[in-house]
Parts: C-alpha cells; sequence; structure tokens
C-alpha cells in the first residue's frame, strides 16, 4: 500500500511539475518579449528624453567662448547640441584679429536642415552678427511646428566695453528676435546699450530690466552681475556676483494684481528677483556669457515642454525660467572657480558637470544691499555644517518618524507614544480666531509630556512664537510673507527652528536665504495626501538637491 501511494504522489507530483514548467515557460516567454519591447520602448524613451538644444551663434577659434563653449554646456547638462553658425572669428586668448560673415543664405540652409530632422526644445541665440542673419533666424522661429524655448544673450559690446555689431544690427536683432525670446541675458554694458542710459545703482538695474520687459517683447530679462556697481555698497559689490530676474506673469499664474501677499513666492519673477553668488575674483572668465545663456537653454529642456503647464519632463523641479536661471548660475559660478589661464590672455570659464556644489549654488537675496548673516539652529546630521550655523545654539537631532497631525488632539495622543520625539501640527480649515488657542493647547500637552518631546507649527510662526513652540515650517508663500514683516529676525532671536519647504531649484534658492535648519522636498512620488501644483521630483531629484545645499534635507 506504501508503495502505491507512493508511485500515486509520484506520478501526481510528476504532472504538477509538468504543468509548473510549462506555466513557467509561457511566464518566461511573456517576459522575454515584455523584456524585447521594453528594449524597443527604452531606446524610444533615450532617443525621446534626451532634449536637443540649438546654439546659434559665432564661432571662437579659441574654443572659449561662442558655439564651442555652448556645446560643452550642452552637453554637460546632458542634452544634445546642434549648431547653425553665424559668423567665424579667427582669435585667441588675447583677442579677435579677424571675422567672417556666414551668408545669411547659408545660415537658412543650417537651419532647414537641422529643424527637418532634429527639432529642437530649446535655442540660444547668441552673435548674430548682421541684419539679415537677424531675419533668418526670425523666420526659422516663426515656421517651428512645436516653438522651443528661446534664450538670447544679445552680444553686441565686449568685456571691455567695445562695440561688437552695428547700429543696424542691433535693431533688427530687437526688431526680429526679441518678440520670440523667452528669456533675454544682457550683460551691464549690453542693457546700458539698449536702453541707452548709463545704469549705476541696483535701482537702475531694476528699473531697467522694466523698461526693457516693457518696450522689447522678450518675455523676461536676467541683467547679469558680472560687472560691480560703482555706486551701491562697495563691500557688497566687491563680495557678491548678483543678477536682477524680471518676468512677465505666467500664463497658468493667477493674475498678479490679484495676488495677496500670502500667495506670492521670494521667486516669483515677475515680482523680481537678485540671484547672489559669491564673487569668484578670477581673470580666467573668457566665454561666461555664452556659457550662461546656453546652460539656461538647456535646462529648460530639461524642464516641461514650451506652453505645455500639463506635463514635466526629465525634470519636474525645473518648472520655469527662474529655476534654469538658478542652475545656469551655479554651472558658471563652478566654471569661473576652475578656470585656468591657457594662453597669453585670460582663460576660458571651465566646464564641469550639472551643477553639484553647494559652494557654486545661488541664493535670492532678500535685498540686493543687506548681507543676510542669520543662522537657525543647526541639525546634528548636517554635513557639512556652514560655520555660520556652528554659532548657533544646541544642534538638533530628529526623531525617524515625523508625525503630521491637524488637532491638539493628536498632538496629546502623540506626545506620550514611545518613539515620537517630533511632531508638527498643520492647521488647515480652522477659523482665524481659533489657531492661537488650539496651537497653544497643543503646546501645552507637549510641555506637560514626561518624555522630551518638541512640536513644530506649520505656517503660523507668530502663534507659534506667543506659544512658546520649538520651530516651524513655512511653505513658499508663508516664507515671503514672513520675510516681509521680518519674522525671520524674530524667530531667530527667539532661538526657534525652521523649516522650509521647496518644490523647484528657484525655491531651493530661496529656502538656502534663510540658512534654515532644515529644507524639505516634495512630492517624491505621486500624492493623494494633498494637492500640490508641482509634479513627484522622483529620486533623481532627490539625489541632485542632496548635494546642493549644506543643510539637512
Amino acid at each position: 500500500k506504501l508503495n502505491n501511494y507512493n508511485m500515486m504522489s509520484s506520478s501526481l507530483l510528476h504532472r504538477r511539475l509538468c504543468h509548473y514548467h510549462s506555466a513557467l515557460l509561457f511566464l518566461l516567454v511573456r517576459i522575454s518579449i515584455l523584456a524585447l519591447l521594453g528594449w524597443a520602448n527604452a531606446l524610444n524613451v533615450i532617443n525621446n528624453v534626451v532634449p536637443i538644444v540649438y546654439s546659434i551663434a559665432g564661432s571662437d577659434s579659441g574654443g572659449g567662448a561662442g558655439i564651442q563653449a555652448d556645446l560643452h554646456a550642452i552637453h554637460s547638462f546632458g542634452c544634445h547640441g546642434c549648431t547653425a553658425i553665424t559668423c567665424v572669428t579667427a582669435q585667441n586668448s588675447m583677442g579677435v584679429s579677424g571675422v567672417y560673415e556666414i551668408p545669411s543664405e547659408f545660415l537658412r540652409k543650417q537651419l532647414d536642415s537641422l529643424s527637418e530632422d532634429l527639432p529642437p526644445a530649446s535655442v540660444k541665440i547668441g552673435m548674430i552678427y548682421s541684419a539679415d542673419n537677424a531675419r533668418e533666424i526670425e523666420m526659422f522661429l516663426s515656421k517651428a511646428k512645436r516653438p522651443p524655448w528661446v534664450v538670447c544673450d544679445p552680444v553686441m559690446i565686449s568685456t571691455s566695453g567695445h562695440a561688437l555689431i552695428s547700429e543696424e544690427t542691433k535693431a533688427a536683432m530687437v526688431q526680429y528676435i526679441f518678440p520670440y525670446t523667452d528669456v533675454l541675458t544682457p550683460n551691464k554694458f549690453e542693457a546700458e546699450a539698449l536702453l541707452g542710459r548709463k545704469l549705476t545703482s541696483f535701482e537702475d538695474i531694476e528699473q531697467g530690466a522694466r523698461d526693457i520687459l516693457n518696450t522689447m517683447g522678450v518675455g523676461a530679462v536676467l541683467i547679469k552681475g558680472g560687472h560691480t556697481i560703482d555706486a551701491d555698497d562697495e563691500i557688497i559689490s566687491s563680495s557678491f556676483s548678483q543678477d536682477y530676474f524680471l518676468s512677465r506673469k505666467r500664463s497658468d499664474a493667477s493674475d498678479s494684481s490679484t495676488k495677496s501677499l500670502a500667495q506670492r513666492r521670494l521667486c516669483d519673477g515677475e515680482y523680481g528677483v537678485w540671484l547672489r553668488s559669491p564673487r569668484i575674483h578670477s581673470d580666467n572668465t573668457h566665454g561666461t556669457g555664452c556659457t550662461l545663456s546656453s546652460s539656461i537653454a538647456s535646462a529648460l529642456a530639461l524642464g516641461r515642454p514650451k506652453g505645455d503647464s500639463s506635463s514635466v519632463g526629465s525634470s519636474s523641479a525645473i518648472d520655469d525660467i527662474l529655476d534654469a536661471c538658478c542652475l545656469a548660475k551655479a554651472y558658471v559660478t563652478a566654471g569661473i572657480e576652475r578656470g585656468v589661464q591657457l594662453g597669453k590672455g585670460p582663460g576660458p570659464v571651465a566646464h564641469t558637470n550639472f551643477p553639484s556644489s553647494y559652494r557654486d549654488y545661488p541664493s535670492v537675496a532678500f535685498n540686493p544691499k543687506d548681507n543676510f548673516q542669520g543662522a537657525f539652529r543647526p541639525m546634528a546630521t548636517s554635513s557639512p555644517i556652514s560655520a555660520v550655523n556652528i554659532l548657533a545654539t544646541s544642534p538638533i537631532t530628529l526623531g525617524k518618524i515625523i508625525p503630521i497631525v491637524d488637532s491638539a488632539g493628536w498632538v496629546k495622543t502623540l506626545s506620550s507614544t514611545p518613539g515620537i520625539t517630533d511632531i508638527q501640527l498643520r492647521l488647515k480649515g480652522q477659523r482665524e480666531e481659533d489657531i492661537a488657542s488650539i496651537i497653544e493647547e497643543a503646546q501645552g500637552y507637549v510641555s506637560g509630556s514626561s518624555r522630551d518631546v518638541r512640536l513644530w507649527i506649520n505656517d503660523y510662526w507668530r502663534e507659534a512664537i506667543l506659544a512658546k513652540c520649538f520651530g516651524v515650517h513655512l511653505g513658499q508663500e508663508d516664507l515671503a510673507s514672513c520675510v516681509e514683516q521680518g519674522g525671520l529676525e524674530v524667530l531667530q532671536k527667539c532661538n526657534m527652528a525652521l523649516g522650509i519647504s521647496s518644490h523647484t531649484y528657484a525655491e531651493l534658492s530661496v529656502a538656502l536665504s534663510a540658512n534654515p535648519t532644515y529644507i524639505s522636498l516634495g512630492p517624491v512620488f505621486d500624492t493623494a495626501s494633498k494637492e500640490v501644483r508641482f509634479g513627484p521630483q522622483g529620486l533623481s531629484t532627490v539625489v541632485r538637491t542632496r548635494i546642493l545645499r549644506n543643510f539637512s534635507l
């Protein structure tokens, strides 16, 4: 009986193994087919994801500026660069000895050939050299089936202040190219040439940007701060390179005239933004203007397609032109810092990689004339900790999990829960007159707990100060309101900790300016817990953001 049972069991096992083998074989075939389809799709994704960026500019035989610098920068940002050459120069590190203009008919041939097969996500326009070339570029842009982002570096004046193009060419550039330009990047001399007047103060720069925006048809302007402004504070001008950015209202944004102070962000370009980086005193700055504009074009190509607010690009943290400007400024700053002299004259800006150091990343100057030195309590895990943060009191070690709750009742429960050391109270939908009493009640539970628990208040910084809470967490809109009303200084005097939300590279620049305890980033993945207008950041953005700041993330 035992042998018969074993035979039956063996036969049953054999049949089942055959069934499993067939199922496994079928599954493996399906996996193989899906894998092949996956590889095919992956190749298509690769072809689609690597954005194409055009450089329409002159050639620098010395390799430091023009299309040569543009291609370096475009490649560093992970894009594919194409060129349409407007003129060829004979030059080295000591100067230009000759310029050969490319006939406009051949410029047209270059652009037609490229657009047939390699349509751009963005276009950088540099030295156009002639009025005829300006007309050809206008014709190309007007025919684009899918309008690309357009960044125009109006190459008119050399670093030493000498004119590089004729008045006729300048007028043609303004007439034919500026109406298609999403962001114009003049240096101080070029802005003065466009405006017909000197810019000698920060107020002059701001008014000049408004005049360019209002009269010349561009979508945004970034007046570069490579040149010092003599009439203003000499220490600030010699210590920092500050660029001024101003843009028109975004088409998908609410009407700025109806925006309350609580709805504005410090990186909203329509109100004007000063980007600040440490000034690096170096002679090796050849090609900085070309590099900046092509970096902006590349960063824009990585973000959402122009005119399509419903989708995101390969980096959802690049949501607007200012995000691209922040990344480009970081790239140029790193390049100046690492530039070396190659010939007898000034060396070119070095080309590194996608911005990867907090030392190079710009902050937003709340006031271009002030040097904000305050710092909030640092995290014990911050690495590296800046010298200014070391001066703050007792570093903080956050709990492994931070509950975010919406009532004082939850705070009461959690304050006696083992393992909970930090609680964030996020009040939404309550009556304004009840907020202070709710926060005071919640702080009472924390203070009365036998355990060491800290209460963080979301957004309501005034009420948090009155209730003597441990810290506050501010979104970008509430941070703007806090800065406008002098709240940062009050929070520091009360020795409170500060966390700041960020979703984009420009918001990161704002957060860095406040020297906070930590910076939060999100959403990393799709979320249904709250409504956010930003797409998921993804893990790659987390990695990139982690190395662009010296505060806990």
